[in-house]
């Protein structure tokens, strides 16, 4: 998916309990067909560990013979992570590689130096009426790891490491929660972790990680006496633990990790620690410099 700058919403929450720093109102985005809502980046915070972009699309239905269609854009210096709850997404990159996703699966795409890839409903899913619902996150690289060897890697849904117990599940997507971790290789240290409670239930956020935050996709939480409904992206300060108690069935995100070296540049599809770089990114893809994206003839111009 793409980014460009727009105006944050102004939130009408109060913060809760001292631990909890910012609450987050994702702004809405028409991608052409369907709605994103986008938390991260904000105005006030730019990243959440390394996690710079996170969007919230869906829940969207599309008729027969319609779907999603995210043209050959290109990315350098970050790492994608597309989830699903509902539907199926069919990536292809200029790597080679081809894996349709589908929900509960993790996927990510290491863009290092530079990768273009779309991302379209399959075709067997165009003869019906389909929905989708899911999360894409983009990963900002260390300074050390900006220029790395693009790659991609899929683990399915029953391939990561899941707790369950009455009422709660937690599905471990990358790093470690819940004492346990996921097989995913990552550049960075970060955390990924899908929770469901059912009504009255209650899980702990780990104060282990030094940035941490909670998206509740769907449901309502109390944490402290303090009621949030979904779509809100809620960051905590280091160091306490929060506890997280359902009011009614709830799905959300817990995610964070170690803060990188400093801010990044981010442009379009683009992010980097260097102005230069992004500059030379938007020349390559210009030019046509990037790989191509093999049975694509489209692609998504560079944005004037």
């Amino acid at each position: 998916m793409s980014w460009m700058p727009t105006e944050d919403p102004i939130t009408g929450d109060r913060k809760s309990c001292d631990a909890l720093e910012l609450v987050i109102v994702p702004r809405v985005r028409d991608l052409g067909g369907f709605n994103v809502r986008r938390a991260l980046p904000h105005g006030r915070r730019q990243m959440v560990g390394p996690f710079i972009f996170f969007d919230h699309f869906g829940p969207v239905q599309f008729i027969a013979g319609h779907g999603m269609d995210v043209r050959p854009h290109p990315h350098i210096g970050l790492a994608t992570v597309s989830y699903l709850f509902d539907g199926r997404i069919m990536h292809r990159d200029s790597e080679g590689n081809v894996q349709e996703i589908s929900p509960g699966a993790m996927n990510l795409m290491t863009a290092g130096r530079g990768i273009s890839h779309s991302e379209r409903t399959p075709e067997t899913d165009r003869d019906g009426t389909h929905t989708m619902l899911g999360l894409q996150s983009w990963i900002a690289l260390p300074v050390a790891q900006e220029e790395i060897a693009p790659s991609f890697q899929h683990y399915g849904a029953a391939d990561l490491p899941t707790i369950r117990d009455k009422g709660v599940k937690a599905r471990i997507i990358a790093g470690s929660a819940f004492g346990t971790t996921a097989p995913v290789s990552m550049a960075s240290e970060w955390f990924y972790v899908e929770v469901s409670l059912g009504a009255g239930m209650s899980v702990p956020l780990d104060a282990d990680h030094e940035e941490r935050a909670i998206y509740v996709v769907g449901g309502e939480i109390d944490i402290a006496g303090d009621l949030f409904e979904g779509p809100r992206l809620l960051i905590f300060k280091p160091g306490d633990r929060i506890t997280v108690r359902a009011t009614k069935p709830t799905t959300m995100m817990f995610l964070g990790g170690a803060a990188l070296e400093g801010p990044r540049y981010i442009w379009w599809n683009f992010v980097s620690s260097s102005k230069e770089r992004i500059e030379q990114a938007k020349e390559d893809w210009k030019q046509g410099r990037f790989g191509h994206v093999p049975d694509e003839s489209e692609f998504i111009p560079l944005p004037e």
